[in-house]
């Protein structure tokens, strides 16, 4: 190369500093937002468990946040509507670009203030009749997810509480109305298998602690089940221990209710459920519309027997039970 040659590809290559950003690499791309309104204590062990399993899953499938992705948290024990609408607010503040759910009310609220941005939910019980989709096949608008139970569970609850205390003859729905609003459906499965047991079916309604206390001790002698619901899930503790203290046997909806001291549970995993949506919010982020994505069932179910819990009620668990049980701890 001539120096003059030299002189003018060194001038080429200096003044190469001064181009716009764009002439010399590729436009970064914005991260992606995405919300999330989550019903539990941000310390609860369980609610942990859901987002790593959601974060996990979104990594698996190329979405890493803080990279390609942003994730706003936002978690309450209290899903009543000034909360609701206060949390919901500060998610659609953000913009983001999809908002992730779960539960009843955290969704409803969400669906309230917004027919455009892209939610996705879990945990739900009653999409359609709750007003989220127009079908599950075909969700129609800007929502779409993932249920939990289906009115028949109660029917099956009240059969296992029955295989591990048979001489039980009454048995408590136990259920919050507000964070429950589909419970009239599946109340009233349980009081048809009730009639078909042979077993007076009670309809048991709280909305605080107090009332969960009565209602529980009134019910010495008696069975109990378990109406999944933030409300019950937030309040598990309380349950699991009034139930020990009145030695009412007890199903509950998921399995860290039995983890944590109560007798027995049936139901999905939510955080099975929490890495199913990663796809569904992938898919989305990748174009597909929540309209065109038909609302899932659960595949997955799991039944966990405590025996600690089942000796301490004066219970012998049906070795057939232990036989057929996801989990047992002894």
């Amino acid at each position: 190369m001539s120096g003059i040659k030299r002189r003018e590809f060194i001038t080429l290559l200096g003044g190469a500093a001064a181009w716009p950003l764009p002439a010399r690499a590729q436009q970064v791309v914005p991260a992606r937002r995405i919300g999330a309104l989550v019903p539990h204590d941000e310390s609860d062990p369980e609610a942990q468990i859901r987002v790593a399993t959601f974060r996990q899953a979104l990594h698996r499938l190329g979405w890493s946040d803080g990279r390609n992705i942003q994730i706003e948290l936002r978690f309450t024990t209290t899903p009543d509507a000034a909360t609701m609408r206060r949390l919901t607010n500060e998610l659609l503040d953000l913009h983001p670009d999809l908002i992730l759910t779960e539960s009843t009310p955290p969704t409803a609220a969400m669906l309230q203030q917004t027919r455009t941005i892209p939610v996705v939910f879990v945990q739900v019980a009653d999409p359609v009749g709750s007003g989220f989709v127009s079908s599950i096949p075909r969700p129609g608008g800007n929502a779409t997810g993932f249920t939990n139970i289906a009115p028949s569970m109660s029917g099956k609850w009240l059969e296992l509480l029955r295989d591990i205390a048979p001489s039980t003859a009454r048995v408590a729905f136990l259920l919050n109305p507000a964070t429950a609003p589909y419970a009239p459906i599946y109340l009233d499965t349980f009081k048809s298998a009730a009639a078909a047991l042979k077993v007076e079916g009670i309809a048991g309604p709280v909305h605080d602690t107090s009332e969960i206390k009565s209602t529980i001790s009134a019910l010495e002698g008696g069975g109990l089940i378990v109406l999944p619901s933030v409300f019950t899930t937030v309040h598990r503790d309380l349950i699991i221990a009034e139930a020990a203290r009145h030695r009412v046997p007890a199903i509950y909806p998921f399995r860290h209710f039995a983890i944590s001291g109560g007798l027995m549970s049936y139901g999905n995993l939510p955080a099975d459920v929490y890495r199913q949506a990663a796809f569904y919010v992938d898919r989305i982020l990748r174009g597909a519309q929540p309209a065109d994505l038909p609302v899932q069932a659960p595949t997955k179910f799991e039944l966990v027997i405590n025996l600690r819990t089942a000796a301490t009620l004066g219970l012998t668990v049906p070795l057939i039970m232990q036989m057929t049980a996801d989990e047992v701890i002894e």
